[in-house]
């Protein structure tokens, strides 16, 4: 058994290695290299190299495909560029659109890792004749008695977790993980040991075909029209004011609404896009205690039952996990019943179910209520 778990001697097992450019993608190469692997790198290239050239801290495009093409040509492996443009605006870019439409907050690191990461790539590798896809994340692979699971990084504060929770049983099977036991410093200090030109390289920070962090501009290109004006209105029916586009705005803001005067702050209880109304209201107004989620998303072994499953659930990456029970609901579904009242929970946000460190998995959150008093 080799170091990825592979039943075949490391020059004999032929990984693909999703290099994005930066330095964690480009260190799992150098690593699986130095192991004895036959590495074969793949950039994909996934948006305007025009755009891309001109926006710093961005992934997959311009100055980073030329990045992750040096860093191969020091390892001395193959490396190949794949035109993933068309898919990456089919799959996740207009889908980014349409759900700030719906009035959500949409993920695209998600759908992207969902769809054109662990789906598209993850067959062209098949196709290459690998034996498994490597990429940079910060998440573990364990085999547990079903096979393989998903878990939390060893390094807290470089979790990915969240951001994979979509990934199929299938799909884990194939994939590996290099840097989930590892601390992000130690991770520069290998690229400084093989020498590598990203070793000083900043992480990314924004959505990578967002620039300087301008969500609704990007909206606005793909959906003309789609910053229609319309009333901010109070919970108890008083207008407070005018808005520029529902797209602006997601539940739980406080700051930039433009109205005050109030005896308490006051945030962004719900979102209309069937009027074009911002609802806003106090903090408690916010509480929630029942998610309903779609599209399941499971990897905790036996199938969910109608008894429940005890769990920690996230509601958003970067929430402290709640203590809830999860139920399956028809048609893919399921719900979250949390034992405390969480705040600020919007539709098109991931919640993702956790016991200790394992991914049990996770689904969209598609709407957040309050259960009546018994």
């Amino acid at each position: 058994m080799n170091a990825l778990g592979l039943d075949k001697p490391a020059g004999a097992t032929r990984v693909v290695v999703a290099m994005s450019g930066g330095v964690d993608s480009s260190v799992t190469a150098a690593l699986l290299h130095a192991q004895g692997f036959e590495v074969v790198g793949i950039t994909l290239q996934l948006y305007d190299h025009g755009m891309a050239l001109a926006k710093k801290g961005a992934c997959c495009a311009g100055q980073d495909i030329y990045d992750a093409r040096q860093v191969a040509e020091r390892l001395g492996i193959p490396h190949y560029v794949l035109d993933y443009e068309s898919r990456f605006r089919d799959a996740v870019m207009e889908d980014f659109a349409d759900s700030y439409l719906r009035g959500e907050t949409p993920i695209p690191c998600v759908n992207c890792n969902q769809t054109v990461k662990f789906r598209d790539l993850l067959a062209t590798a098949r196709e290459l004749g690998a034996d498994c896809l490597a990429t940079g994340h910060y998440v573990q692979r364990m085999m547990g008695p079903a096979g393989a699971e998903l878990h939390r990084a060893v390094d807290p504060k470089r979790d990915q977790s969240y951001f994979l929770f979509a990934t199929t049983p299938e799909q884990l099977g194939f994939l590996r993980f290099p840097l989930g036991g590892m601390a992000k410093d130690r991770v520069r200090a290998e690229a400084e040991r093989f020498g590598l030109v990203v070793a000083d390289k900043p992480d990314s920070q924004d959505i990578c075909f967002v620039p300087q962090g301008s969500y609704a501009q990007v909206v606005q290109k793909l959906r003309p029209g789609a910053a229609d004006p319309g009333e901010i209105v109070h919970l108890d029916g008083r207008v407070m004011g005018r808005h520029k586009g529902i797209i602006h705005y997601t539940i739980g803001q406080r700051r930039g609404l433009g109205v005050g005067g109030e005896a308490e702050p006051l945030f962004v209880v719900r979102l209309e896009p069937e009027t074009q109304r911002v609802i806003v209201g106090p903090k408690a107004a916010l509480a929630r205690d029942r998610v309903i989620l779609r599209d399941l998303n499971w990897l905790g072994g036996e199938a969910l039952d109608a008894s429940g499953r005890r769990c920690e659930v996230k509601l958003r990456s970067a929430s402290a996990p709640a203590a809830a029970t999860l139920y399956p609901l028809p048609g893919g579904g399921a719900e979250v019943m949390l034992d405390e009242a969480q705040f600020g929970i919007s539709p098109g946000q991931a919640a993702v179910c956790y016991d200790g460190t394992r991914v049990l998995g996770g689904g969209w959150i598609a709407a957040a209520e309050t259960r009546l008093a018994a």
